[in-house]
């Protein structure tokens, strides 16, 4: 999946721009834990960044979710959680087989991510919402829910609140509006986004950062969507969340005004034009969508 030196190739570079990975026949746990994965641990990009929002010009499956009223962002947390290395399989292929994988919460981990998910929170609307799950889940949880607790007091300025991820699933589709800053753990960040990202009215749009606030290793950009094998070759794939992660990455390397040049040129082409690629109900190629998106940039 990876040159054995990907890493060190990929070391001092400023950032990264991650196309879809995934093709048939290789499981996804191998391209997973082959590529992605090595990269957001090695570089320390525990900071999965997922904006959400509805734009005017695109049908989305809610009658509630209207365009400038939903705009909202899932902070996952990107290198522990329930997506661990620690466990194994025992009795493969025999009546007792069995499968343990261990969580895995730290208290640096969490602190770290909950202190961006406040701190991006003061800078917008103030608002933050925990997923947890701690009537269910014994350990883990109510650390989560601890350490939120914990954090609040050193962000004053933000009001918060916590939700059990099986209630906040249901209020996404609900009352997605209501939200402005989703903080949540590895498993539950990557489930919600994707949830978040078809209430917006497609996953083709939605982009993604995997970041090092830091600075001492190479932030990742990427769509959230998969490679999309069963329409490849055919160039009718949405380029939006290749391009918006792009915009996330001109964004973290400093360069704002020309994020939100493309990012109001996505807005554009899809308020004021009916250029739209299938996924989004259209008949324009990817090549096509490109193109007025370009002459609206």
């Amino acid at each position: 999946m990876m040159p054995p030196d990907g890493l060190d190739q990929l070391r001092e570079k400023d950032a990264i721009l991650l196309g879809a990975v995934g093709y048939p026949g290789v499981p996804d746990h191998v391209s997973l834990w082959g590529l992605l994965i090595p990269i957001r641990r090695g570089f320390r990009q525990y900071v999965n960044l997922r904006p959400i929002r509805v734009f005017e010009g695109v049908d989305n499956p809610l009658r509630g979710a209207a365009a400038h009223e939903v705009e909202f962002v899932v902070v996952r947390e990107n290198v522990e959680g329930e997506y661990s290395e620690i466990g194994g399989r025992l009795n493969r292929g025999t009546p007792e087989e069995i499968a343990v994988q261990e969580a895995v919460f730290t208290r640096a981990g969490v602190t770290r991510v909950l202190d961006f998910a406040f701190d991006l929170a003061a800078r917008r609307g103030g608002v933050l919402t925990s997923a947890t799950k701690s009537n269910g889940i014994v350990h883990t949880m109510p650390f989560w829910d601890e350490l939120v607790a914990e954090r609040a007091t050193v962000h004053p300025q933000v009001s918060w609140d916590q939700e059990h991820i099986d209630a906040l699933a249901a209020k996404f589709v609900l009352d997605p509006a209501r939200f402005d800053v989703v903080v949540a753990s590895n498993l539950f960040g990557d489930i919600l986004s994707d949830l978040a990202a078809a209430v917006a009215g497609s996953i083709g749009i939605a982009p993604a950062a995997n970041l090092n606030p830091e600075r001492t290793h190479p932030s990742m950009f990427e769509p959230v969507h998969g490679s999309a094998p069963d329409i490849a070759g055919r160039g009718i794939a949405n380029p939006l969340g290749a391009v918006w992660s792009a915009a996330m990455m001109l964004d973290h390397l400093g360069h704002p005004a020309a994020a939100k040049d493309v990012t109001d040129a996505i807005a554009a082409v899809l308020a004021k034009t009916d250029v739209r690629t299938p996924d989004l109900g259209g008949t324009a190629t990817t090549a096509e969508f490109t193109d007025k998106l370009l002459e609206l940039l």
